[in-house]
């Protein structure tokens, strides 16, 4: 028998081949597409097919947020649609999951019509929280068991009240006591993981700090018995094999279908597979399914009305035509949004970033597609009380962003783009001077720092306003953390921004070069 394994992971909302940038659009993604790759694939299976969804699916597109926040009823259930149309089998949770609060997440996972499983999520009394942890199907007499793993490091980022009442244990302990277990019920065992390879996959070297967010190299080589792999978090694009195990991550907002085929022969003692391969499928290409287009759009409709709403206007220019540059030179996009923080909280040092490549920053007219293209995360906003030695480490962290190049101009650290593009975690500071000189070591690059023209002594205290990912510590900003929070300010930045607008409708391109990165 050849038992088929198809798998979307991080999908975060993008249900039409579009970005919101413009209307009309046909880009090479969405669950649209996905759905027909899966349908053809399912048609021409000469086997049974399973389909799993892997996580991060009802946030993180601009029709996510407009259905979780600005609809009249915050309903997930027109967003999950598509979902049950395509009919997983089973469905895992991903760190995304949690952004909107636990009464959405429960509301989608009601919506769905297939098992939403955990096995490393623990409630109070230390059961798994959201119901299963396995899901087990028996397809042509053989039991196949799905295990379902999400990245323990969630409350690294997530708001605490999103959180309350759950215990996140790490995968590879779960996966010691579950798959043992699984074997013993099941003829097949499939792990479907929403987190990501902490090491490289050839030699087992680290690719990053080894904090607990990415386990699956451990998972894989460690633990025997799993017959299949499906990852996600990090929207790689991966197909091969681990210690003979095949393995899939499909990048992110539908780009790719994982497919794991499985050659299952019967024994003396049962079933077992015996050749496995591992491919992903460009949907590119792909005519977007018409059942899953007509369900979403009349939302679709209202949203694209509501993101041309004009919300101000722009004296100068605070477009962004290279994302790189406006990291090095402060751009007017960027000193906005410290402005709109600083407002907001009641701080005058702030902290931010430009989150991805993709943000134009805004044209002479603002609308609200430009607002949610280019900050494209649901953040609130926290105030942290810190030390100016905590600053100056901040600062540091965010300096280890760049590396001198080989023509000896400034590029960016590839830590910092492979295995997954962190353009989100280097922050750009406004009320303060500093200067980053990119030639001396990591952690000795902040070559000059000062507030209102004093120099910041280590033992200065601060208020600083970061987004919540940043002030419980997200992004290995290991200064800062929830006991640091004094006061939050819970309003969506969206909101932030475009209330901000109101009070002034028209606002000035200017960028005062409060910082300076360079090389001597």
């Amino acid at each position: 028998m050849e038992l088929t394994i198809l798998a979307t992971s991080d999908v975060h909302g993008y249900i039409e081949p579009s970005n919101f940038s413009s209307r009309n659009q046909n880009l090479p993604f969405g669950l649209a597409k996905a759905a027909t790759v899966i349908k053809a694939e399912q048609e021409k299976a000469v086997g049974p097919v399973i389909l799993i969804e892997n996580g991060d699916f009802i946030q993180g597109s601009p029709l996510s947020y407009y259905i979780a926040k600005r609809r009249a009823k915050e309903d997930p259930t027109p967003l999950v649609a598509g979902l049950n149309t395509i009919q997983y089998d089973v469905g895992i949770l991903g760190n995304h999951e949690f952004n909107m609060g636990l009464a959405y997440l429960n509301q989608a996972i009601q919506a769905v019509n297939h098992p939403v499983i955990c096995a490393n999520i623990l409630n109070e009394a230390g059961e798994p929280a959201f119901g299963k942890a396995y899901q087990i199907i028996e397809k042509e007499g053989v039991k196949i068991a799905i295990l379902g793993l999400t990245t323990a490091y969630i409350p690294n980022w997530e708001h605490p009240n999103h959180i309350k009442g759950l215990t996140f244990k790490s995968i590879v302990e779960t996966a010691k006591e579950y798959v043992p277990k699984l074997r013993q019920l099941a003829d097949i065992v499939i792990v479907s993981y929403h987190g990501g390879f902490e090491k490289d996959l050839v030699t087992g070297e680290a690719t990053e700090v080894l904090t607990g967010e990415n386990e699956g190299y451990d998972l894989v080589t460690e633990i025997a018995g799993i017959d299949a792999l499906i990852t996600g978090h990090q929207h790689r694009v991966i197909a091969t094999k681990v210690n003979n195990v095949p393995i899939i991550q499909p990048g992110f907002r539908g780009e790719y279908v994982g497919e794991i085929k499985l050659s299952i022969e019967k024994t003396a003692t049962g079933y077992q597979v015996v050749s496995s391969e591992a491919e992903l499928l460009a949907t590119g290409d792909a005519t977007p399914d018409s059942t899953i287009m007509t369900q979403i759009a009349p939302i679709t409709a209202e949203i694209e009305d509501w993101l041309d709403q004009p919300l101000g206007k722009v004296e100068g220019d605070m477009t962004i035509k290279d994302s790189n540059q406006a990291r090095i030179y402060e751009h007017p996009y960027v000193e906005f949004i410290q402005k709109v923080q600083m407002e907001a909280s009641g701080t005058d040092i702030s902290g931010t970033a430009l989150f991805n490549n993709e943000g134009t920053g805004f044209n002479s007219v603002i609308t609200m597609r430009d607002v949610v293209t280019n900050y494209i995360y649901p953040n609130t906003l926290a105030v942290l009380r810190v030390s100016g030695a905590d600053l100056k480490a901040a600062l540091e962290r965010s300096a280890s962003f760049f590396q001198v190049e080989a023509d000896g101009s400034i590029g960016v650290n590839p830590a910092f783009v492979d295995p997954k593009p962190e353009y989100y975690n280097y922050d750009m500071y406004e009320g303060i001077e500093y200067t980053i000189n990119v030639k001396k070591p990591i952690g000795e690059r902040i070559v000059a720092l000062s507030y209102h023209g004093n120099p910041v002594l280590p033992t200065d205290s601060f208020e600083v306003t970061a987004n919540q990912y940043r002030a419980v510590g997200g992004g290995d900003y290991a200064m800062y953390d929830a006991s640091k929070i004094i006061r939050e300010v819970q309003i969506d930045m969206t909101e932030l921004i475009a209330d901000y607008l109101v009070k002034h409708p028209v606002i000035q391109a200017t960028a005062n070069q409060n910082f300076k990165v360079m090389i001597d």
